[in-house]
């Protein structure tokens, strides 16, 4: 049972690369009909929606598309703008909501009349593809009832342009794998072969492979190993030349499950087939980490207002300081005012008590001073072991731990070639466990330091980490200048005090836009991390919550730097950071 749940896992994988679309804004953006009625102000307005959503700006994109749809506009924009709803609902997850927006795209186009009579094919798709779009909505919902009968109206739909039977072919293949997960594998098979003609008819290579990995994968849960071990032989030549992320993620799928199709049929080669899903995974893997270094190399190439905040916030930051010093001064003449005045009137007392009096109030200072710095220590010496032990780990595993199981693999395989090709199935299951163990480590020891901090530096791992919290609800950007590779106990120690402000604002800021800004001047790290967010009063700071507070208080006055909060109600919170640069060690060579 656990086998087939893998397999349908594996299955259903598949049927997403194939049925899911492009990542384009709408799949809609056809004309099928002269807007002749329509103002330009409206297309303008519309435009200006769209591009909102392009920048992943939903909120405001909605907005306005709500107050366009309360104008007197043309039945075809209507349509438009309902699907452009339903499309922001559906990236955001309210499936609920997309439906509603979907089914009033359908009610407009099937009872207008100024749309009567529309025969073209980019015409009709207005209407089939959002028969397509429902059923998948449903689907999401676990409505299966609901969601085939929209598929059915996908599938019976006049038309056969190559627009169309797309749709009715991703249709087939999803019918397949909801008939498939019924155990009514007849029907799934039914819905795969529709599929694979439709995609053989236009000479679609790699959606047909996909169709036919999805056909293998039903005679593999009914076991009929060597039926569905020459489906996956044939989807896998089908595409051998071809290359691209969809076809490389096909491949990888359909050689894991034909490792297990030949595990089953107990053949030896089920471990090149596994091996060969497993380096394919890898390349994806890598392919994406350069994907993502070069799309933040694009999107941190700071603009001409940047550099003006930038100017602004240490204008600023110089402007505190001259407060800092005038209040310092200040203070220093009121002190020395009130020392002389306290000396004028005990002059007249006993020196002896005096003395006696300062003695005892030097010793408590002492004292508590000597508690403070302890209390530092031990604080900072718990956050230094736990960093250290996680950073030993890591290297443990990736450095020690993978050698000796590649080492144990290599001596696997050179034991192999001692059988004279007739190698124990015990060798190939030792070796099989070995790889994946070797995997399962390598993913572990990243989990422990980030990888990125590791492999880039401060830079694109704090970028890293803005990019993944930043959502509809808060955006986070970052201003990073002049920083370079340090030493990488320092970089932790930054990344680890960045992170636990990130988090704060994601727990109880309630922010909107929040900004990291970075910058080294005269080998000092100047940091600085503010929100639009609700705030708080720092005096009214418990122990419990301003713990992780007091931890990297600790851990800034180790470094020898200077930490300050500026927060209050309904008014934001900026954190300033300033902290002495520990350079890299440069290895030198004997």
């Amino acid at each position: 049972m656990k086998n087939k749940i893998l397999i349908l896992l594996a299955f259903f994988t598949i049927l997403k690369a194939f049925s899911e679309t492009k990542k384009e804004t709408f799949n809609y953006k056809v004309s099928f009909l002269q807007f002749q009625d329509v103002d330009s102000t409206n297309l303008q307005k519309f435009a200006l929606i769209e591009k909102q959503y392009k920048d992943k700006d939903y909120e405001q994109s909605l907005e306005g598309a709500l107050i366009l749809l309360k104008s007197d506009i043309d039945p075809l924009l209507r349509y438009k703008i309902n699907m452009h709803i339903s499309e922001i609902f559906r990236v955001n997850n309210n499936h609920k909501k997309a439906i509603e927006y979907l089914l009033k795209s359908v009610d407009i186009f099937e009872k207008s009349t100024s749309l009567d009579g529309l025969s073209s094919p980019k015409d009709v798709k207005y209407l089939v593809q959002p028969y397509f779009m429902l059923a998948n909505e449903y689907l999401r919902l676990e409505l299966k009832d609901s969601a085939k009968v929209y598929y059915d109206k996908v599938l019976n739909f006049n038309g056969s342009s190559k627009e169309i039977m797309s749709f009715k072919a991703k249709t087939s293949s999803t019918l397949s794998g909801i008939y498939m997960q019924d155990s009514l594998y007849s029907k799934a098979k039914e819905y795969a072969q529709a599929a694979i003609t439709i995609h053989r008819q236009y000479n679609n290579k790699i959606s047909e492979s996909a169709a036919l990995g999805n056909l293998a994968s039903i005679y593999l849960s009914q076991n009929e190993f060597k039926k569905s071990k020459s489906i996956y032989e044939e989807a896998l030549d089908l595409i051998k030349h071809e290359g691209g992320d969809r076809a490389l993620r096909i491949k990888q799928q359909l050689y894991y499950n034909l490792a297990y199709n030949l595990y089953k049929l107990e053949d030896h080669e089920a471990y090149k087939a596994q091996e060969e899903s497993y380096n394919l995974k890898d390349a994806q893997r890598d392919k994406e980490i350069r994907r993502i270094i070069e799309n933040l190399e694009k999107k941190y190439n700071f603009d001409i207002e940047k550099e003006y905040f930038l100017e602004q916030a240490k204008n600023k930051r110089l402007e505190e300081q001259r407060i800092f010093w005038g209040v310092a001064i200040a203070c220093l003449l009121i002190i020395f005012s009130l020392i002389y005045v306290i000396k004028l009137n005990n002059l007249k007392q006993n020196n002896l008590a005096l003395k006696l009096s300062e003695t005892k109030l030097l010793q408590n200072q002492q004292i508590d001073k000597i508690k403070s710095e302890t209390q530092v220590r031990i604080l900072n010496a718990t956050i230094d072991g736990k960093e250290s032990e996680r950073k030993q780990i890591a290297e443990t595993l990736h450095d020690s731990v993978s050698a000796l199981l590649s080492s144990a693999n290599l001596h696997l395989q050179a034991t192999r070639k001692q059988f004279n090709g007739s190698t124990p199935v015990e060798i190939d299951k030792t070796q099989q466990i070995i790889i994946e163990a070797s995997h399962k480590i390598r993913d572990l020891s990243h989990t422990l330091v980030s990888s990125v901090l590791l492999k880039f530096g401060l830079n694109f791992a704090v970028k890293e980490i803005a990019s993944k919290y930043s959502n509809s609800e808060l955006v986070i950007e970052t201003d990073i200048q002049n920083i370079q590779r340090y030493h990488q106990n320092f970089e932790i120690k930054v990344y680890n005090i960045i992170s636990e402000f990130i988090n704060n604002i994601l727990k109880h800021s309630r922010a909107k836009r929040a900004l990291i800004t970075i910058i080294e001047e005269n080998g000092r790290l100047f940091i600085t991390i503010q929100d639009n967010g609700v705030g708080f009063d720092k005096t009214k700071i418990n122990e419990k919550n301003g713990l992780g507070l007091n931890q990297i208080d600790a851990r800034i006055q180790i470094m020898k730097g200077y930490f300050n909060i500026d927060s209050s109600k309904k008014k934001g919170t900026k954190i300033s950071i300033e902290l002495p640069v520990i350079e890299r060690e440069i290895m030198t060579h004997v």
